[in-house]
């Protein structure tokens, strides 16, 4: 496979033509400065993959001849991060380091402390920043699959989260500097999906912090230094990747 990936949803078949524009040809004509014969791997952005020709480069346009395609499995266990919104300048760094670390899904908490606030508009054009930020470094990283960015929830919306993830069985863990069981302690290894929770800038409210424990998540501490709300969920990311068998897969060739 190629080295770089870009998204086409949905991908054609075997022998038939790929016509990838919009964004993603404009970055990869234009800004890559692609040429007819390079070859380019095409993803839907849910794990499957199609090894391509270019045969035609038009602006901010490609055509290409899908060659072989594969499917690639997702991640297990799968992981949520509930993100709360960081400053705005840090807030997109935190989408792309989780997307990067190889997270499954992200959710934008609107946490009491928060400094940065969704209000009305702001919530959807919020929520339009993560999914580009997520396109963009899941493209970065070779990704088959596009972590899902949903809508912002506030945190009643995050206590139903966590009260069904705990009853499916899920490890639902709260980072959290006052929390007396570590990472590696958690049984990760046995479950099918983890739920991450990151705090804001100012730390998770106390009352919020027994809620969500009261609901099933489990307050857990990462590590010895305290991190920004912006690098966290990376940091946890790498450590259950390495926890579980989340890093067993090859990357795309």
């Amino acid at each position: 496979m190629a080295a770089t990936v870009f998204y086409l949803d949905p991908l054609p078949d075997i022998g038939a033509t790929a016509v990838l524009d919009g964004p993603e040809g404009r970055h990869a004509a234009t800004v890559r400065r692609t040429r007819a014969g390079e070859r380019l791997t095409l993803s839907d952005g849910r794990g499957a993959l199609a090894d391509s020709v270019v045969t035609a480069v038009g602006k901010d346009r490609l055509e290409l001849l899908v060659e072989a395609r594969t499917q690639v499995a997702a991640p297990r266990p799968a992981v949520t991060l509930v993100q709360a919104l960081p400053k705005s300048d840090r807030a997109e760094l935190a989408v792309e380091l989780a997307t990067e670390a190889g997270v499954d899904a992200i959710v934008p908490w609107q946490a009491l402390r928060c400094v940065s606030r969704w209000d009305g508009p702001k919530a959807g054009k919020g929520v339009a920043k993560w999914r580009a930020a997520a396109r963009s470094a899941a493209r970065q990283s070779r990704r088959a699959h596009i972590p899902a960015v949903h809508e912002l929830h506030d945190t009643g919306a995050v206590l139903d989260l966590v009260t069904r993830a705990a009853a499916r069985g899920a490890i639902v863990a709260a980072l959290h500097e006052s929390a007396d069981v570590r990472l590696p302690e958690l049984p990760v290894s046995d479950v099918s999906d983890i739920v991450l929770i990151v705090g804001p800038e100012g730390g998770l409210d106390d009352g919020e912090l027994a809620r969500l424990a009261a609901a099933g998540a489990r307050p857990v501490l990462l590590g010895p230094t305290v991190l920004r709300t912006s690098t966290a969920a990376a940091v946890a990311l790498g450590a259950l990747g390495a926890l579980t068998p989340r890093w067993s897969a090859k990357p795309p060739q």
